[in-house]
């Protein structure tokens, strides 16, 4: 037999062996597939943000089917519909979502707060954050350089006048703008429901505040005094509400010698 021909056949039979091995080791050694988390999957929209506390769609759908959390109401931009959807998967009732929306404590604007240096490094507010804390006087304030802007993908941010404003109706409570924000400036408030809101996160002295921006919360303490129902305290020098507690009366509005405190309703005009 032609040298040549033997040595095509034994490459071939190697090659046809090895591939029937792989076939039965692809079968034998596969993971099983789990049916329900993939149907779970199937409800969630993919934004993979991780507000829910696991990592990202697949690990809440792996989590639920595991029996490792009942809960079929945290993907928060998934909402109602996706929670309905996951409760039809598992054969549970549907736990209810409240929804909530991003805020920005900040009012740093050009007017209220001015420049210290001009930065003309990259428009990033982490890279600007580097250098002595960012353009502004106020170093706990706005950088207002967009990065929550470019994370967020429902368009619900944009920065107007030097700070960066957030439409709640818009808004999916997914948490990018939160995890980005070098200055831990963002959180969630509750949608439809009247609130006090504090628009700085200064921890400077009052009379520090004062020189870095115009309605600085100053830590004087008005705005506890005056609440209720104790939804109000200041710590390190800056106002902090607790919105289960907060009935929206504007009473620590009216207090606030800056103006550092407004009562908002998200969601309405």
């Amino acid at each position: 037999m032609n040298t040549i021909l033997l040595a095509v056949i034994l490459v071939a039979g190697i090659g046809l062996i090895c591939g029937l091995g792989l076939a039965v080791a692809s079968i034998v050694m596969a993971d099983p597939k789990d049916e329900t988390a993939e149907k779970i999957r199937e409800c969630l929209p993919g934004a993979n943000c991780g507000a829910c506390g696991f990592s990202g769609c697949d690990g809440y759908a792996a989590a639920l089917s595991e029996g490792k959390t009942k809960e079929t109401n945290l993907c928060a931009p998934g909402g109602a519909d996706a929670a309905k959807g996951i409760a039809a998967v598992l054969g549970v009732e549907a736990g209810d979502i409240k929804p909530m929306a991003a805020f920005v404590h900040c009012n740093g604007t050009h007017e209220n707060s001015k420049l210290k240096l001009n930065y003309e490094g990259q428009r990033s507010c982490k890279m600007a954050n580097q250098l002595f804390g960012g353009p502004k006087d106020c170093v706990y304030g706005c950088i207002g350089y967009g990065d929550c802007v470019n994370v967020c993908e429902y368009g619900a941010i944009s920065i107007c006048d030097g700070v960066a404003r957030v439409d709640p109706l818009l808004c999916r409570a997914c948490k990018k703008c939160i995890n980005t924000c070098p200055k831990g400036l963002i959180e969630l408030l509750p949608l439809y429901e009247k609130k006090a809101a504090v628009t700085c996160k200064n921890h400077n002295k009052g009379a520090f505040t004062r020189k870095e921006c115009k309605v600085g919360c100053i830590g004087c303490m008005k705005c506890q005094k005056v609440c209720p129902v104790g939804a109000v305290t200041v710590e390190n020098n800056t106002a902090h509400v607790d919105y289960d507690k907060c009935v929206g009366c504007g009473k620590c509005a009216a207090g606030c010698p800056t103006g550092a405190i407004h009562i908002v309703t998200l969601g309405k005009s």
